[in-house]
C-alpha cells in the first residue's frame, strides 16, 4: 500500500513540475536559512554549559543606585574574596584578575640579544588566577595541578599557547616566560584548551599571588573603594544553601566591611547565575570576546519562524489551487472504494515526499553557506553543521513543516464530493479554498514588508551611527598600545620627538585610551571645595597637553593645560558640568574638583561634548587630566597622503625604541566599528533575510498567477473577443493582489513599528522612524508583485483567443 502511494506521489510530482519546482525551491532555501540559524542560536545558548554543576555556579556582581538608576559592575573590591571566606566559609569562592593586551616573551637561542625572543600579545586570556578557581570550574589538567597556582611567579598555559610558545606541550613544564617584561614566570602545569563556547578563555594563567606582589604594575589596591571590572569572583552555592538566602545575607555583609573602612553604603552586591553571564547586557563585560543579547537571539528566532511560515504558505496555496486538477482522480478514487483516511495519507505522503527532498536541498545550500557564517554571528570558523541538536532540529522541521503544509490540502482533497468530482465540476470557488489563500498571501506578504521595514530601518540606523559625529576626529588617527614600566615611561618623550621630526605625522598624544572606548575608569569626586559626594561618578580620562589637539576636540569655553606629569589642572565636558547645574561653560572655569582622596586642581577648560563610548550610551561627565604613570597608549594623527609609507616608518620607529616589546598599531576609526559588531552583523541578516522573504514571495505569488492563468484560459479568450486591450487584461490579474498587498501593509506596518522601534531604544543616539521607510516597503512589495503578475499576465493577455477558447 506504502509503495503504491510513494508511486502516485511521484508520479504527481514529476507530472507537475513546475509547482513541484517551486514547493521546493521555497522550502529548503527556507529551511536552509533557518538550519543556520539554528546553528548559531545553539552555538550562543550553549554558552558556560561546559562545566559541571555549572546551574550552581555564580558570578559575584557589584550593584549601586545611581542618579540614571541601578548601575552595575562585573567586579568587586580585591579585599572582598578574603571577607567572603571568612564570613561564609561553606561556600566555595575564587577570583582573578583579567589582563587584557599583555605581551608574553618566550626568550630566544641568545639570551643576551632579545632581538632573537618571540613576542606575542595576547588580547584576551591572560588572568592572575587564585588556585580555588579550578575547584569550581572543573577543567582537565594536561600537566601539573591547580596547586601549583598558590605559589608566586607561576602560570599554566593551555595546550594551544604552549604549542604557540614552544612547540611541544609536553615539555614545557620547567621553562620560563616574560610578562610585559615585568615579570619571569614559570611554567607548572599544562591545561586542555577552552571550548569555544566558553567565556573564559582560559590561555595564561598567572598566579593570584603574584599580582599582589607586584601592586605598581599591575594596579593593586587593597582598597573596599577600588572596584575593577578586571577583578571578578566566582561562587558555587553549597546543597542546602539558596541563591535568594545568601544574597539577603550579602546586605549585611556589604554594610559591614564598608563602614569599618569609612566607605559608602550604597553598594549591593548580588549574583549572577552562571548562564546569564554570556547574555546579560546590564552587567556586560565578560571575560571572553563578546557578549550576546537575548533580544538578539529572540529576534532570530522569530525571524527562522517567519521564514518557515512563509515557505509552507507557499506549498497551501499552490496545493490547494492545483487540487481543483485532481477532482478527477479523487472521485474515481472514493467510487472504487478509498476512505477520507486514505486519500489523507496519500495527499500527506506527497508533501512528505517534497518536504524531504527540500531537506535534502536545504543541507547542501547550508553546507555552502556554512564558511559565510562568520560575517553575520560570532561563531568559530570551525563550527559543524551537524551535531545531535541539529539531527533533532532537521527532524522536527520535517514534521511541522509537513504538517503545517499538508494537513489543509489533504484536507480539502478528500472532501470533494464523488458525483461532483468525477463531473469535473469542482472549482476553486467550489472548496472554499479561495478565502484561506487571500489569508495566506496577506500574511506572507505582511512577513515579507515586516522584513524590508527591519532591514531599512537597521541599515538606515546603522550608517548613521558608522557616519554620526562623535565631537572629535577619528580618522587617520594610529594607536600604538604601550606599557607603563618605568623603562617605556622613561623614552616617551625622545619616541615622541622622533614621531614629531616625521612628515606624515601632524600630532602626537600620550593618554590612558581615546576619546571613545570601551574604558569606564569611574571616580567619586568632589567639587569646588564642598565636602558633598554626588551620587554618580566621574569618568576619568589621562592624557597629555596635546590630546585635544591630536584629536580635534573643541572647547566650549577654557583652555587645555599645560604639560605635566601629575594632575595639576582639568578639562571636563559639558555633561559633567550640566549635571552641576551649570548653565555656561564659562561658570565652571577656575572652579576646583578633587578626584576621590587627591588633592584640589582647578578647571580650566570644558570641551564640547564627544561620544564617551559606543552609540548605544548616553554621553557621561568626564574628566581629563595629566597622569603620565598610566599613560602608555600614543596616538598618532597622520597625513592621509602617504599613509602606508608613513604608518611603515611609525613601526620601524618603534622597533627601535621599544625592542623589547611587539608592535600592535591599530587604526582609532576600526577600533570603534568594533563597538557596533553585533548591530551590524544584525543589519547584514535582515538583509539577507528580507531578499529570502522576497524569493518566497515572489516564488509564491507567481505559482499562484500561473494557477490563474491556467484556469482563466477560456475567460481570456472571450475578453479579448469582446475587445479587452492587454492592460485591461493585466489589470484583471493584478487587482486583487494588490489589494492583498494593502491589506498585508496594514497588518505589518504597526508590528514592525513597534518591533523597529524598541531596537533603537537600544541606542541613545538613533534616527527617527519616518513615513519614508514605510512607504519604500510597499512600493517594493507592491513592484514586485507588478513585475511577477505583469509577465504572466501580459503573457497570457497576449495568447491567440482562437487557441484560448478551445483550451480544455
Amino acid at each position: 500500500m506504502f509503495k503504491n502511494y510513494f508511486k502516485i506521489a511521484w508520479r504527481n510530482i514529476v507530472r507537475h513540475k513546475g509547482y513541484s519546482i517551486i514547493n521546493i525551491s521555497g522550502l529548503s532555501v527556507g529551511i536552509a536559512a533557518c538550519l543556520l540559524i539554528f546553528v548559531v542560536l545553539q552555538f550562543e545558548i550553549s554558552f558556560n554549559t561546559n562545566f559541571p554543576g555549572y546551574k550552581n555556579i555564580y558570578h559575584f556582581v557589584t550593584s549601586q543606585m545611581q542618579d540614571d538608576g541601578m548601575a552595575y559592575n562585573p567586579g568587586t573590591s580585591p579585599p572582598a574574596i578574603d571577607a567572603l571566606r571568612n564570613d561564609f566559609p561553606q561556600v566555595k569562592f575564587a577570583a582573578l584578575n583579567s589582563n587584557y593586551g599583555s605581551q608574553l616573551t618566550v626568550g630566544g637561542a641568545n639570551s643576551t640579544n632579545s632581538a632573537n625572543d618571540r613576542k606575542f600579545t595576547e588580547k584576551v586570556g591572560v588572568f592572575f588566577m587564585e588556585p580555588q578557581f579550578f575547584d569550581i570550574f572543573k577543567t582537565e589538567w594536561l600537566s601539573g595541578n591547580n596547586a601549583v597556582l598558590s605559589q608566586p611567579n607561576m602560570v599554566v598555559i593551555d595546550k594551544s599557547t604552549a604549542i604557540k610558545y614552544f612547540g611541544d606541550w609536553k615539555e614545557v613544564v620547567g621553562k620560563t616566560l616574560k610578562m610585559d617584561n615585568v615579570l619571569t614566570l614559570k611554567v607548572a602545569g599544562v591545561i586542555a584548551d577552552a571550548p569555544s563556547n566558553s567565556d573564559f578563555p582560559l590561555k595564561v594563567l598567572v598566579s593570584y599571588i603574584t599580582w599582589k606582589q607586584h601592586p605598581k604594575d599591575y594596579g593593586y589596591a587593597n582598597s573596599w573603594d577600588n572596584i575593577s571590572s578586571n577583578n571578578q569572583i566566582f561562587v558555587q552555592l553549597p546543597a542546602n544553601l539558596s541563591v535568594e538566602n545568601l544574597t539577603k545575607k550579602f546586605v549585611p555583609f556589604t554594610k559591614k566591611y564598608l563602614e569599618a573602612k569609612g566607605g559608602k553604603t550604597t553598594r549591593v552586591h548580588i549574583l549572577q547565575p552562571l548562564n546569564e553571564l554570556h547574555f546579560d547586557t546590564r552587567v556586560g563585560n565578560t571575560l571572553g570576546d563578546h557578549l550576546t543579547s537575548k533580544s538578539t537571539l529572540r529576534t532570530l528566532s522569530f525571524i527562522a519562524i517567519l521564514i518557515i511560515v512563509m515557505a509552507s504558505i507557499n506549498f497551501i496555496n499552490l496545493s490547494t489551487a492545483q487540487s481543483v486538477g485532481r477532482s478527477k482522480e479523487v472521485g474515481i478514487r472514493k467510487v472504487l472504494g478509498s476512505s477520507r483516511k486514505q486519500l489523507i495519507i496519500q495527499v500527506i505522503g506527497e508533501t512528505a515526499l517534497i518536504v524531504i527532498f527540500s531537506i535534502i536541498l536545504a543541507i547542501g545550500l547550508a553546507e555552502i553557506a556554512l564558511p559565510f557564517l562568520k560575517n553575520i554571528a560570532n561563531v568559530p570558523e570551525d563550527i559543524g553543521l551537524f551535531n545531535m541538536g541539529s539531527i533533532l532540529f532537521l527532524l522536527v522541521t520535517m514534521v511541522v513543516v509537513i504538517l503545517l503544509s499538508g494537513i489543509y490540502p489533504a484536507l480539502v482533497v478528500s472532501g470533494f464530493k464523488p458525483v461532483l468530482a468525477i463531473k469535473n465540476k469542482i472549482t476553486a470557488a467550489s472548496i472554499g479554498g479561495i478565502p484561506l489563500r487571500r489569508a495566506l498571501v496577506v500574511a506572507q506578504f505582511a512577513i515579507a514588508q515586516l522584513l524590508i521595514i527591519g532591514t531599512l530601518v537597521a541599515v538606515n540606523q546603522m550608517n548613521f551611527v558608522n557616519e554620526a559625529d562623535l565631537g572629535f576626529n577619528k580618522n587617520a588617527v594610529l594607536i600604538l598600545p604601550g606599557y607603563t614600566d618605568s623603562i617605556s615611561l622613561s623614552k616617551l618623550d625622545a619616541f615622541k620627538q622622533q614621531l614629531l621630526q616625521m612628515p606624515g605625522v601632524k600630532g602626537v598624544s600620550f593618554s590612558s585610551d581615546a576619546p571613545s572606548s570601551d574604558n569606564n575608569w569611574g571616580q567619586n569626586f568632589y567639587y569646588n571645595h564642598s565636602d558633598k559626594e554626588f551620587t554618580y561618578p566621574t569618568f576619568l580620562k589621562y592624557g597629555d597637553a596635546d590630546y585635544f589637539k591630536t584629536f580635534g576636540m573643541k572647547f566650549a569655553a577654557g583652555h587645555g593645560y599645560e604639560q605635566s606629569d601629575t594632575a595639576r589642572a582639568a578639562v571636563v565636558n559639558e555633561t559633567f558640568i550640566h549635571k552641576l547645574d551649570i548653565q555656561k561653560a564659562e561658570q565652571a572655569i577656575g572652579k576646583d574638583i578633587k578626584l576621590g582622596s587627591g588633592k584640589w586642581i582647578p578647571i580650566v577648560g570644558v570641551v564640547k561634548d564627544f561620544k564617551t563610548n559606543s552609540l548605544r550610551d548616553a554621553i557621561k561627565p568626564i574628566v581629563i587630566t595629566a597622569r603620565k604613570k598610566v599613560e602608555s597608549q600614543a596616538a598618532v594623527k597622520i597625513e592621509t597622503k602617504n599613509l602606508k609609507a608613513t604608518v611603515s616608518d611609525i613601526q620601524q620607529t618603534w622597533e627601535a625604541t621599544y625592542p623589547e616589546y611587539a608592535y600592535n598599531g591599530y587604526f582609532l576609526d576600526e577600533n570603534i566599528a568594533k563597538f557596533y559588531q553585533q548591530e551590524n552583523q544584525l543589519a547584514l541578516v535582515y538583509k539577507i533575510f528580507a531578499i529570502i522573504a522576497i524569493f518566497i514571495s515572489w516564488l509564491g505569488l507567481y505559482g499562484l498567477v500561473s494557477f490563474m492563468a491556467v484556469q482563466r484560459t477560456k475567460e481570456v479568450g472571450v475578453r479579448k473577443v469582446l475587445g479587452a486591450s492587454v492592460f485591461s487584461i493585466v489589470f484583471l490579474f493584478s487587482k486583487e493582489f494588490m489589494i492583498l498587498i494593502l491589506i498585508s501593509f496594514v497588518i505589518a506596518m504597526p508590528a514592525a513599528w513597534y518591533m523597529m522601534n524598541k531596537w533603537l531604544q537600544n541606542f541613545a543616539y538613533r534616527i527617527p522612524l519616518t513615513a519614508g521607510v514605510f512607504v519604500l516597503a510597499i512600493v517594493t512589495s507592491s513592484g514586485i508583485a507588478w513585475i511577477t503578475v505583469g509577465y504572466k499576465a501580459v503573457k497570457a493577455a497576449l495568447v491567440n483567443p482562437v487557441k484560448s477558447l478551445r483550451s480544455e
